[in-house]
């Protein structure tokens, strides 16, 4: 029996985010891999991703010129943007790759919550109860993994701030195409960062990237920003904020068996870790199954 061409988009989406969940699994390795600061990272990882769609834009000659109105609006928009990869990747530093990557999950518990009153929606109990279990597992490694508390805390914010662009980009894809939005916030980010290390003095000879870590500075803002970025948004047609989110669950499993392949990081984690992890990836499976059943009660 053919499908119905909504249920292939639906499902050549779910591809396409899974494959863009694993490219920012990977971010993580590079994270840990380049040595310059969390923000000058960032820096560089908007700066590349920025200038790579301004390229993608002429060298295709597609229009990227939108009112202003909008593009301020993204321009903030891109603080968020910013903001979330500053403490991730200061997460990573002040922890390790899987404790970060397993913070980022309480995307699902934010954006539950969020959406709904960004978008003036009633709350859903399964996706309240699907992001309380997640944080539960947060809890978990908060309590055994407490040598990294303040990692945990970036972690933790940096969900927050993923958590609002991501409903913000929901509302924007009904409008403008994704590499224009991502081209525009990332733009935003780099203002932002920008703006900042010129008044705290980041402009420095700590920014200069050693030779080591242009290669994966490149592969970080080309592949796993303006690609992942451009991608990540583009399936917000089809897919709501907590979906993606709660998809988006999945980058720990990718970035610790990443993380075990390139530093061994699975030997550091605790029981606890272990347990909270469980649990966050036993939701993520699980909730699809149950929130079909209760649809199937409702008719």
């Amino acid at each position: 029996m053919a499908q119905s061409p909504a249920v292939n988009g639906l499902n050549k989406n779910l591809v396409i985010l899974h494959f863009t969940v694993f490219v920012w699994g990977f971010t993580g390795i590079l994270g840990q891999l380049i040595s310059i600061s969390a923000v000058n990272l960032v820096w560089y990882r908007v700066l590349i991703a920025s200038f790579s769609l301004f390229l993608y834009f002429k060298f295709n000659k597609k229009a990227y010129k939108i009112n202003r109105k909008t593009v301020l609006k993204m321009l903030f928009t891109g603080a968020l943007v910013g903001g979330h990869w500053v403490l991730f990747f200061a997460s990573i530093k002040l922890s390790t790759v899987p404790v970060t990557l397993v913070c980022l999950s309480s995307i699902t518990l934010f954006t539950a919550i969020f959406e709904p009153l960004i978008n003036k929606k009633a709350i859903s109990k399964m996706e309240i109860i699907a992001g309380i279990l997640i944080i539960t597992g947060i809890t978990l490694i908060f309590k055994f993994e407490t040598q990294y508390t303040k990692g945990i805390i970036a972690g933790l914010i940096s969900a927050v701030l993923a958590s609002l662009f991501a409903i913000i980009n929901g509302r924007y894809i009904k409008n403008y195409e994704a590499p224009v939005i991502a081209f525009y916030e990332l733009s935003g980010a780099f203002l932002w960062i920008s703006i900042y290390l010129l008044f705290t003095g980041g402009f420095n000879s700590a920014t200069i990237p050693k030779p080591a870590d242009i290669g994966y500075l490149l592969i970080l803002g080309t592949v796993c920003t303006s690609l992942a970025y451009v991608a990540g948004v583009s399936v917000m047609r089809e897919l709501s904020a907590f979906r993606v989110a709660l998809i988006t669950n999945l980058e720990p499993v990718y970035g610790i068996v990443m993380a075990f392949v390139f530093f061994g990081d699975m030997n550091k984690m605790t029981t606890g870790f272990w347990v909270g992890a469980l649990i966050i990836l036993s939701t993520i499976f699980l909730f699809p199954l149950a929130q079909q059943r209760v649809n199937r009660r409702k008719k």
